[in-house]
Formats: structure tokens, sequence, C-alpha cells
């Protein structure tokens, strides 16, 4: 397996659990209702420990002596290799909430595939990483649903939010030359068995909840190979502003 772009499997998980994670946090003090503050800091902390798993496994892969903080804090945008949607702005709390469910429902069945990879290292960390996610799927799927099929704003608020978000969602199903190697094989998941499983569960959750499936059309994408929006500087900025101002502090 020494010749599989490995790293760039750990790198697209890391960097989309990071990235989301640094997102997430920014409704820490400020979300409606004390319950969704506290559940949205627990859902940030556990995406921070994924982080921790799959950029350390990513060091140690690439050799250079850098380790898991060196890649989440020293690295430029053009090196990191999220997901586009995970690097969007927030914008109202049904839009973070959806945003969260469609991210979701593709990080589950892909921990539950890579779970079953051969490669050790990447399997354990999968199966460490899938009870977390299964909590965050069922919740973020049930407030999906409920707000909705809730009041006719919240709605539209959801509709809205779908609608604007879709077109994000195609670069986290459809296979680069780095997935098809890693599912030949047999190391990394086939992302059209992920499309099938994911347009499963979506199209349930958004019949539950009375909102319509956009129509399949343009979709974004190229941060897996490291071209993000304008979106990600901004994060990386404050997020590694202490690094980057004093490096090797540390607390």
């Amino acid at each position: 397996m020494g010749d599989l772009p490995l790293t760039d499997l750990c790198l697209r998980m890391g960097d989309t659990c990071l990235i989301l994670a640094q997102r997430t946090s920014e409704w820490v003090g400020h979300a409606p209702i004390l319950e969704e503050d506290i559940g949205l800091a627990n859902i940030a902390l556990d995406l921070v420990g994924q982080t921790q798993l799959w950029l350390g496994l990513a060091a140690e892969l690439e050799g250079k002596g850098r380790s898991a903080d060196d890649l989440a804090y020293r690295r430029d945008q053009g090196a990191f290799r999220n997901l586009l949607i995970a690097e969007l702005p927030n914008g109202d709390f049904g839009r973070t909430l959806m945003r969260q469910y469609l991210v979701d429902a593709w990080h589950y069945p892909m921990l539950k595939a890579l779970a079953t990879s051969p490669e050790p290292r990447i399997a354990e960390i999968a199966e460490k990483a899938l009870k977390e996610v299964s909590y965050h799927l069922a919740r973020s799927a049930d407030l999906v649903i409920s707000l909705g099929d809730g009041t006719p704003e919240s709605h539209a608020r959801m509709q809205a939010a779908l609608d604007d978000l879709w077109a994000y969602t195609g670069e986290m199903l459809t296979a680069d030359d780095i997935d098809t190697a890693l599912a030949e094989a047999g190391v990394g998941p086939d992302l059209a068995a992920i499309a099938t499983a994911w347009h499963a569960h979506v199209d349930e959750t958004l019949a539950r909840a009375t909102l319509d499936k956009p129509a399949s059309g343009y979709m974004h994408k190229g941060g897996k190979h490291g071209r993000h929006s304008e979106h990600l500087g901004y994060i990386l900025a404050e997020m590694q502003f202490l690094q980057r101002a004093y490096p090797g502090a540390t607390w």
C-alpha cells in the first residue's frame, strides 16, 4: 500500500472535520437556546478530536517530521483538502443545521466503509469516530425534520438553506483519481455506494421534513484539490493567528 495516496485520504477527512469544527464553534455563546449552544459545542469538540487522529496519521505517513498541530496551524490555504461545504459561512441557524445534516449524511457511510478498510490505522480511526458521527446524524436529521415540518417561517428557512447548499453536495459524492485508486485497492470506499446511501437517507429525511429536494445541477468542486472559496482564508486567519504570531506557543 506504499504507493497509495493514503495521506490524501487522511487530509481530506481531517481537514473537513477541522474546518467544519471551526465553523460550528462560531455558534458557541450565540446559539438560540442553551441546549443547542452546548450541543453544537460538543459536535465541534468531537470533530476536533477526529481531526487530531486523521491529521496525526497524515503527518506520520508523509514522514516530514510534522505533527497534527503543524498540519492544522502551519499550512496555507492551498494545502487544505477539506470539502467546500465545510468552509461556507454559517448563515442563520437553519442553514447551519442543514449544512451539518448534509455533511453528516455523507460522513456516516464514509466512516462505516472505512471501518472495514484493510489498512488497520484507517479502520481504527473510522471505528472510533463512527459512534460520534452516528449521534451527529441522528441529531441533525431530527432537527431538519422538526424545522422543515414546523412553522411556515422555519419551513421557508430550511428550504432556502437546502436550495443554497445543494450545489456543494456533489463534491463529497463524486470520485476523482485519488478516490478511485483507493477504492480499487479496497482501502477506501466506492463513492458511488456512498452516494446511494447518502441519497437514500436524504430522500427520507426531506420527505419527513416536507422539503423539496432540489434538482441536480451545477456542482461546485475543488476543495479536495486545494482550490477553495474566499471564506477559507478568513477562517485560517483567525484559527492560525496564535501559532503564526508566536510559533511553538503552548498553554
